[in-house]
C-alpha cells in the first residue's frame, strides 16, 4: 500500500538513498529514512520523507524507528571497502547490534516485512583462493568460514532473520550483495569500493598529470559488480517473493582488477603506468556470484553491463572531484 510507513535503516548511504528515491518515485510518500551520519554527510536527502539522525546500535532508537511502520529495509552498518573491513574487524561485528535491534523492534511492533542487506563476504574462504573462482552458490557460506569481522557479523545477522521468521513468524528477506557500485557513493576516505576507487585514481592521475595508477595486489584477483539500479530492483523483487532463504543478489559478469582498471582507462581515454602494491589488503583471489537460484524463483538477474554502469559512475565522480577542489590532492 502506498500509504504504508517504510523505513529505511541506513537511508543517508550509497544503497539506502537510491532505495528510498526509488520508493519516492514508484509513489510511497511515508518514508522514514534513518542514518547516523549528520544529515549534510548524507548521499541523498529526500526533503519529503521523515529523515532522522540516529544510531541504530541503540534499542530504544530501532524502537522509535520501527513504530507504526509496514516495511523495514535494514541496510545500515559500519562498513567500506576491503581496507576498511581487513583494519576494523571490531566495528564491523559492532554492527550486529543494528540488526538485532531493529528485529526486536519489528517484533515488538509487528511489522509486515523485514529486508536485511547481508553480503557475498558470508561465503567460505575455501572456496575463494583462486582467481579463476567457480561462482558461489548459497550452500556455499557452509560449513562457515566467512571474511573475518565484517563477513562473521553478516552470517550471524542472517541467522538471527531465519530464527526471528521461524520462532516469531516476522517475515524476513534476506540478499547477499554482490559489490554494488555506482553515482551517489563513496570514492575517497578510505571506505570507497574498488569501483569508486579506480574512477579516482584514474581520475587523479588525468588531472594532476601524474599518469600512473596505484593498484592493490597484482590485480589478477577476481570479482562482479553489480550496478545500483539492478541492486535497488533485485531488493524489492526479494522482499516481495517466496524466496525465505538467503539468495544471492549480484552480477555474473567477471573481470580482473586489472580488467576493470582497463574499462575505466578506456572511458577516460587514457593510459595509465601500472605500479602494484603487493602488501595492500585485497581480499579473496577470487569470487563471482552464482545467480541460478534467483533466475529460477524470479526469472531474473541483474543485467546492466558493467561498461556501461562504470561509465556513469566514472561520469559522477569526476563532477564531484572537480568540484571539490580541497580533495583533489588526495592520495591516489
Amino acid at each position: 500500500m502506498k500509504d504504508d510507513l517504510i523505513v529505511v535503516a541506513g537511508g543517508g548511504g550509497f544503497i539506502g538513498g537510491h532505495l528510498t528515491a526509488e520508493l519516492r518515485h514508484q509513489g510511497y510518500w511515508r518514508i522514514r529514512s534513518v542514518d547516523i551520519k549528520p544529515l549534510d554527510e548524507w548521499y541523498q536527502v529526500l526533503d519529503d520523507a521523515d529523515n532522522i539522525v540516529a544510531d541504530l546500535k541503540d534499542l530504544d532508537a530501532c524502537r522509535s524507528a520501527c513504530e507504526g511502520a509496514a516495511t523495514v529495509y535494514n541496510l545500515a552498518a559500519d562498513m567500506g571497502g576491503m581496507g576498511f573491513i581487513e583494519n576494523n574487524k571490531a566495528l564491523c561485528m559492532l554492527s550486529v547490534l543494528i540488526n538485532t535491534h531493529l528485529l526486536m523492534a519489528a517484533r515488538e511492533f509487528e511489522v509486515e516485512r523485514f529486508f536485511y542487506a547481508s553480503s557475498a563476504c558470508v561465503y567460505n574462504a575455501d572456496k575463494q583462493r583462486s582467481a579463476d573462482v567457480i561462482p558461489l552458490k548459497e550452500e556455499d557460506a557452509y560449513p562457515a568460514m566467512p571474511e573475518d569481522g565484517y563477513g562473521w557479523e553478516k552470517l550471524f545477522s542472517e541467522r538471527m532473520c531465519r530464527h526471528f521468521r521461524e520462532d516469531f513468524g516476522l517475515y524476513t528477506r534476506v540478499a547477499r550483495f554482490h559489490n554494488v557500485y555506482g553515482p551517489f557513493g563513496t570514492w575517497d576516505g578510505g571506505r570507497e569500493k574498488a569501483p569508486a576507487a579506480v574512477c579516482r585514481k584514474v581520475i587523479h592521475a588525468i588531472e594532476t598529470g601524474q599518469h600512473e595508477i596505484e593498484i592493490w595486489g597484482d590485480g589478477n584477483q577476481t570479482r562482479s559488480f553489480m550496478y545500483i539500479d539492478d541492486c535497488v530492483m533485485g531488493i524489492n523483487r526479494i522482499l516481495h517473493s517466496d524466496i525465505e532463504e538467503p539468495i544471492n543478489l549480484g552480477s555474473s559478469e567477471l573481470v580482473t582488477i586489472n580488467g576493470l582498471v582497463d574499462i575505466v582507462e578506456d572511458i577516460a581515454g587514457v593510459k595509465l603506468e601500472r605500479k602494484y602494491v603487493l602488501d595492500a589488503p585485497k581480499g579473496v583471489n577470487g569470487r563471482n556470484s552464482d545467480n541460478a537460484r534467483i533466475q529460477k524463483y524470479l526469472g531474473w538477474e541483474p543485467s546492466i553491463r558493467l561498461r556501461d554502469g562504470m561509465e556513469k559512475t566514472f561520469r559522477w565522480i569526476q563532477h564531484e572531484y572537480r568540484t571539490r577542489p580541497q580533495l583533489t590532492g588526495v592520495k591516489s
